[in-house]
């Protein structure tokens, strides 16, 4: 993968967690607000908040749920194979209390580290340049769903 493209992908990655550069010079997909990435949509948001349903489903399941999915990214891009994923149980988060809130957010932050840093190290193939394509994409996806869920969350 030429450098040029690899140094895309982690801006759109960056884009997805960390919301636009600071200073706000303009954004490609979020908000140009600061913090309307992932972490900063959710930062200091109260287990409480993240334990509400809306459509069946809450932000805590939905914050687990792009942990899971970069998990076995991580672990497609280290070992070469898809790991065996129960999808059904990655929405299995109806509610949480303080510690598992946190640890969610601090096992998300490490595996967006973990991909961000493999990105680097890649010995790209077409299998991986898509895997780690669809986790931005499904990342993505997930944080317009927390931020359209935040409207009856933060009420």
């Amino acid at each position: 993968m030429s450098e040029t493209l690899r140094n895309s992908v982690k801006t759109m990655v960056k884009e997805t967690f960390e919301g636009p550069p600071v200073p706000v010079k303009g954004s490609w997909f979020t908000s140009f607000e600061p913090n309307s990435g992932i972490f900063g949509v959710i930062e200091g948001m109260s287990c409480d908040q993240a334990s509400i349903s809306v459509h069946g489903t809450t932000v805590a399941a939905h914050t687990d749920h792009i942990r899971y999915h970069m998990w076995g990214t991580n672990e497609i891009i280290k070992n070469g194979k898809q790991p065996k994923m129960d999808w059904e149980k990655s929405w299995e988060i109806h509610s949480v209390d303080e510690q598992q809130w946190n640890r969610i957010q601090v096992e998300l932050r490490n595996e967006y580290v973990t991909l961000l840093e493999s990105i680097d190290a890649i010995e790209w193939n077409e299998l991986l340049a898509n895997e780690v394509l669809s986790s931005l994409a499904h990342s993505a996806y997930h944080l317009g769903a927390i931020r359209q869920m935040l409207k009856v969350v933060k009420r």
